[in-house]
């Protein structure tokens, strides 16, 4: 896209612990151009910003953009936020706590905005995605852990320390014997993520004699929907006690902020409407009666979202 069709530009940034993903968007919010830098974690995560700066820089160098056409940079990290840009840990990163909005403002010389990352992806889900059309949006995303994300009248809440969203660690059963990574017992997350079914999984064929394709096979959580899909009764069984733990969940968190809308994303979200049919069920036993018609829908975005999400944090704080 040439420079005289586009005046001003937003950079978005997702920051993860095998690879940064910088976006360069228009104030529209179309994606020009995305790649990737390595996350380099080294020495306290002490050249992750310098890295994301110089690429930028070089980035605006080949394409011929000035510092007059960059409204900011968002960045999203994997990290609680302050309003004021201070990220208090990032453990996959070797950060302790340190204001990484001015640092990165000091690096780039442009303006910037900072956020969390599941929240930022969020804000990306309901500005471009699957909540677009919507102000009130939960975003859950299923991978290895179960992260989140809430947009009320289309901001995100941060909440008093930028632990806002974190609904991967509500507490949904009182005698589990094995810690979630959080330090706590019981959580969602234990359940209801990729690791969660395939421990759920296990203990289904731990308490049956049964016959099942699984059985003494190294699976992951692909698999154990696959299985389900080709009519196994195990398999069947333990997805459907991760549908009941992620209904049961959702419809906590439904009960308290009241969405319109819950959009899933993250990789076990691949299954597609089953899991919708999976959740509702419980969802619905559980849920307030006011919150009943919550919406379902896939995440639209990908991997991209961090990066919309990002940009929207900038273009949110300025005027076109």
């Amino acid at each position: 896209m040439e420079n005289s069709l586009v005046e001003k530009y937003v950079f978005g940034v997702d920051i993860g612990g095998t690879t940064v993903k910088i976006g360069l968007l228009d104030m529209d919010g179309h994606k020009i151009e995305v790649w990737e830098i390595p996350t380099r974690t080294e020495d306290g995560g002490s050249k992750v910003l310098p890295d994301i700066a110089e690429s930028i820089r070089k980035k605006m160098e080949e394409r011929g953009i000035k510092d007059s056409q960059v409204v900011g940079v968002g960045a999203g990290a994997p990290g609680p936020f302050d309003e004021n840009g201070v990220i208090f840990k990032a453990v996959n990163l070797g950060w302790n706590e340190f204001n990484m909005k001015d640092e990165l403002h000091d690096l780039v010389k442009m303006p910037v905005k900072c956020g969390n990352d599941a929240n930022v992806a969020a804000l990306g889900e309901y500005w471009m995605g699957g909540g677009q059309g919507y102000k009130d949006m939960l975003m859950v995303t299923l991978g290895t852990g179960v992260g989140g994300g809430i947009i009320h009248n289309g901001k995100i809440f941060n909440g008093a320390t930028g632990a806002g969203g974190e609904i991967g660690h509500i507490h949904l059963v009182d005698d589990e014997p094995l810690q979630c990574g959080c330090g706590n017992y019981g959580c969602l997350e234990q359940y209801a993520s990729a690791t969660g079914a395939v421990l759920l999984m296990n203990r289904v064929l731990e308490s049956s004699d049964e016959e099942c394709v699984l059985r003494g096979k190294d699976f992951v959580c692909k698999d154990i929907f696959d299985a389900a899909k080709n009519g196994d009764k195990l398999a069947n069984e333990a997805i459907k006690q991760y549908g009941d733990c992620l209904g049961k969940g959702l419809a906590i968190i439904a009960s308290t902020i009241n969405p319109e809308i819950i959009v899933f994303g993250g990789g076990v979200s691949k299954a597609g409407d089953i899991l919708f049919d999976l959740v509702r069920p419980s969802f619905e036993k559980y849920v307030f009666h006011g919150a009943k018609r919550t919406k379902f829908a896939l995440a639209k975005l990908g991997n991209d979202a961090g990066i919309f999400g990002a940009a929207k944090l900038v273009l949110d704080s300025v005027s076109k």
